[in-house]
Order: structure tokens, then C-alpha cells, then sequence
């Protein structure tokens, strides 16, 4: 049986499946499950995972995602909160993909706190809950450096958020921080009659690629203060807006012109380079006295 022939959840295997465990997807865990074969598929495709990857699935839910992603991968690690869904998605392997039991790994956890996984997964797929999703990109980014792209699921206007570059209304923290790890790309647009049960806005695709090398900039921290710092008033300049991370607004000012950026620019000018610069210029820049500020 070929690949594309293999499988997989559709609408009524999918509510057969929270019935037996007597599931209703909450908003809580922003759980809406993906019903549809085709979406699956193009999912997977646009993730462009190769047969030798072990790739980190969040939020498996029913288990319609994972099989995709088995069908495409060496081996699946898939997170999950809820402790049914946990229990029940190897049951759903065994059934769908017989002798790929070994090759699904399920930990029941909060993406939020795990900080070690089995077998370095190189990508990450997957279908993440709205309120939760740029945390949770961003927290594996910075705790499994062997996971090199990805693609995943969010809000569609989320998805823009993730993607947008310097000078556009919707750029901002999660732009900033995304690209510290590499490139982020809006990859697609999902339709709201896929999911069960419907959600009332569309979802977006973003394609990452871990390339960056931040092996020279300052500390990773130092430098999100600071974007978080330029973006918590983001109609001030960056002077005013980073007086109280400076200590002042006088040493903002010499800090931002030791950088090379003018101090009545906006953080929504800056790419991430911009504010690397500001975190190095920190180092070389005193703290004043109160007299001077």
C-alpha cells in the first residue's frame, strides 16, 4: 500500500474517537482537531520532512496529524497535555500503522515545561493551540538547538505576527524573537470547515529554518529584554521607550548612538540585528550618575 493510500482520521473516526473517550474539545487547551485527509497531506508535504527525521509533533490530540507525519518520518515524539488523548494516540498507531508502534514515542506533559526529549528531533509539526502558540515556538527553540525547521499551525493572524519584517503594523515581539532563531515564513492559509469543531477564523502555515548562528551576540536574554523593553509602548522612541532598561533616558540615548541607531527611531523599525547592536553597545556605555541623566 502506498503512502498516499495509507489511512487517516477523518470527520467520523474523529468524533467515534472522543466519543469512546468521552472527550469535547475545550477551548482551554484550544483544542480543535483536523478532519480532513487532503489538509493533513498538505501539512506534511509543506513541511518538507525527509524519511530519516525524528520529528516533534505538539498538541497530537486524536492522533489525524500524527499519522500524517509517521507516514513521512522515521519516528514521531508527540507531546500532549491531556492524559486520555496521551493514553489513547499508541492504541490509535497500532490500529492505522501496525508495526510502527515502536516508532511513536507519547509523553504526557506541558510543551511549556519539558526541557528534554528522546531521540533529538530535527523538525517540529504541528497543529498548536492558539493561545499558546508563539510560547511554545519559542521555547523550543531555545531548549532543543537539534530541531532545524518546522512547520507549524496558529492563528492565521498569529501566523502574520510570526512573519512580518521591520516597518509593518503587525510586526512586533513575536517577529523579533522568531528571527533570532532563523527564517520565518507564512506558508499557507487553512480553512476554518477542517477542523472539528470549527473554529470562526482561518488558521496560517509558518515554515521555519533554524540559520541563524548566534554564537557572537550577546546573551539571548539581554537582548529579549530589550525588544520586550522597545515594544511594551511601541509609540514611543526607542530612547523613551528604553529609559527604565537603561537606568535613563540620557543613557539610552548614548547607547542607542553607540549602536548607530537614531534615539527617536520606533523598536518597530529595528530588525533583530538592530537590537543585537543595542545589547553589545550596552557593554561598552557606563552607567551615569543621577546628575547627568
Amino acid at each position: 500500500m502506498s503512502k498516499e493510500s495509507l489511512p487517516l482520521l477523518g470527520a467520523t473516526e474523529i468524533r467515534r474517537l472522543a466519543e469512546e473517550l468521552g472527550i469535547r474539545p475545550t477551548k482551554t487547551l484550544g483544542q480543535n482537531f483536523v478532519i480532513d485527509g487532503n489538509t493533513i497531506r498538505r501539512i506534511v508535504a509543506t513541511a518538507n520532512v525527509s524519511p530519516e527525521e525524528t520529528v516533534l509533533e505538539v498538541g497530537p490530540g486524536l492522533g489525524s496529524l500524527t499519522l500524517g507525519i509517521m507516514d513521512a518520518a522515521a519516528k514521531v515524539v508527540a507531546v500532549e497535555i491531556d492524559p486520555p488523548l496521551a493514553k489513547r494516540l499508541p492504541h490509535t498507531m497500532a490500529e492505522l500503522r501496525p508495526g510502527r508502534e515502536e516508532d511513536l514515542t507519547v509523553i504526557l506533559s506541558d510543551a511549556m515545561k519539558i526541557t528534554e526529549l528522546p531521540g533529538n528531533p530535527t523538525a517540529l509539526v504541528a497543529n498548536l493551540p492558539y493561545n499558546v502558540a508563539v510560547p511554545v515556538v519559542l521555547h523550543l527553540m531555545e531548549h532543543f538547538e537539534s530541531i532545524t525547521h518546522g512547520l507549524v499551525m496558529v492563528q492565521d493572524e498569529v501566523a502574520d505576527r510570526m512573519c512580518a519584517t521591520p516597518g509593518s503594523k503587525i510586526y512586533g515581539v513575536p517577529s523579533v524573537k522568531g528571527a533570532w532563531y532563523g527564517t520565518m515564513r507564512k506558508a499557507g492559509v487553512i480553512g476554518m470547515n477542517v477542523f472539528w469543531p470549527a473554529p470562526k477564523i482561518h488558521s496560517g502555515l509558518v515554515a521555519f529554518t533554524r540559520d541563524k548562528d548566534r554564537s557572537d551576540a550577546p546573551d539571548r536574554k539581554e537582548v529579549f529584554a530589550i525588544v520586550d523593553a522597545a515594544f511594551a509602548q511601541r509609540r514611543k522612541t526607542l530612547r523613551a521607550a528604553l529609559s527604565g532598561w537603561a537606568g535613563s533616558g540620557a543613557r539610552a540615548e548614548q547607547i542607542l548612538r553607540a549602536a548607530g541607531i537614531d534615539p527617536k527611531e520606533r523598536g518597530e523599525k529595528l530588525d533583530v540585528d538592530g537590537f543585537i547592536s543595542i545589547a553589545r553597545a550596552a557593554h561598552t556605555v557606563p552607567a551615569l550618575s543621577q546628575t547627568e541623566d
